[in-house]
């Protein structure tokens, strides 16, 4: 029997798919164990602390997750393959998504290599009609470059998403910071507040000072522990309080005057950027007016006139 270049591609495909089919089900028999032995061990130190301070708990947690990740094949990101396929770029926006994990890395690996296979695969199969040498090549060729850019497509989508919720919280969290620094509390003292209280008005900002907090509290100094609030969402005015805040920090001194001015200065900053966008939407609406009212009002105003022309010609005619 013999085969059509195509139909050898398309059968190469597929066994290719069975394959990762096959790996992928390996990964979710280890998760299932993984997540029994996980369960087991949380009933056991629930029965032996039954009340745990919440520094500890977050310490725990990290170190749970750290265990649960031991059991995956985490070394396929170290590799050649694995550094190209989850370069630098994707490692910063995952971490923008708020999915700072190893596993989410591994995850987003193996799901470019499924799409990357599968989506060629279902487009050779129920492509309609015969497919020469020349299509089979770019379909696949686009195929695999579709499948290959969705992950990081959404991740992208999901980071930007999360850099403007960002930008809205950071007004809030200055008042909130400066509230709790009028009260008579220490730097240290309004963080944990924020983080535990104030999570719920300020979800990703209220993240990332728990996740600070965490390595503040494990012995990392202030300034290596707001690095990646400063940094990761590439905020400017973001990364101006965070060093704000190490400077403080560092040398003490009282932090309401500078919290009231740099609140001052950020709502000028977002006014102006408030009236460019009101600028730009101007510029836009114009068009639109031009297309659907312009026709509109030469109806209404110049419409009598027309038809009282043509009635004059058609009695003109008679």
């Amino acid at each position: 029997m013999m085969f059509t270049p195509a139909q050898l591609a398309v059968w190469s495909l597929v066994l290719l798919a069975l394959g990762l089919c096959t790996a992928a089900a390996g990964l979710l028999v280890n998760e299932v164990r993984r997540a029994q032995r996980s369960k087991a061990l949380g009933r056991a130190l629930h029965r032996d602390d039954a009340v745990i301070d919440a520094v500890v708990d977050a310490s725990s947690e990290v170190e749970a997750a750290r265990r649960a990740d031991a059991d995956l094949p985490l070394h396929w990101l170290n590799t050649r393959i694995g550094k190209a396929l989850v370069a630098d770029e994707d490692r910063r926006l995952i971490d923008q998504c708020g999915f700072s994990s190893m596993r989410t890395q591994l995850v987003f690996l193996v799901t470019r290599i499924a799409l990357a296979i599968l989506l060629p695969t279902l487009a050779l199969l129920f492509w309609p009609g015969l497919v020469s040498t020349r299509k089979l090549t770019i379909i696949a060729a686009s195929a695999i470059g579709i499948g290959f850019m969705v992950p990081k497509w959404l991740l992208g989508r999901l980071a930007a998403k999360r850099r403007e919720r960002v930008a809205h919280e950071l007004p809030l969290f200055i008042d909130l910071l400066r509230l709790l620094q009028g009260v008579g509390l220490s730097l240290d003292q309004s963080l944990q507040i924020m983080a535990n209280d104030f999570a719920h008005v300020m979800p990703v900002l209220g993240h990332e000072l728990t996740l600070a907090n965490s390595q503040y509290s494990r012995g990392r100094t202030r300034e290596h522990s707001l690095a990646r609030l400063g940094t990761l969402h590439a905020n400017e005015n973001l990364a101006g309080m965070v060093s704000l805040l190490v400077q403080v920090d560092r040398h003490g001194g009282a932090v309401q005057e500078p919290l009231r001015i740099f609140s001052d200065r950020l709502r000028e900053h977002r006014k102006s950027e408030m009236k460019a966008r009101i600028g730009k939407i101007t510029v836009k609406m114009t068009g639109v007016m031009v297309s659907t009212l312009l026709p509109a009002l030469v109806i209404v105003t110049a419409g009598p006139g027309f038809i009282a022309i043509i009635r004059s010609l058609g009695a003109m005619s008679k």
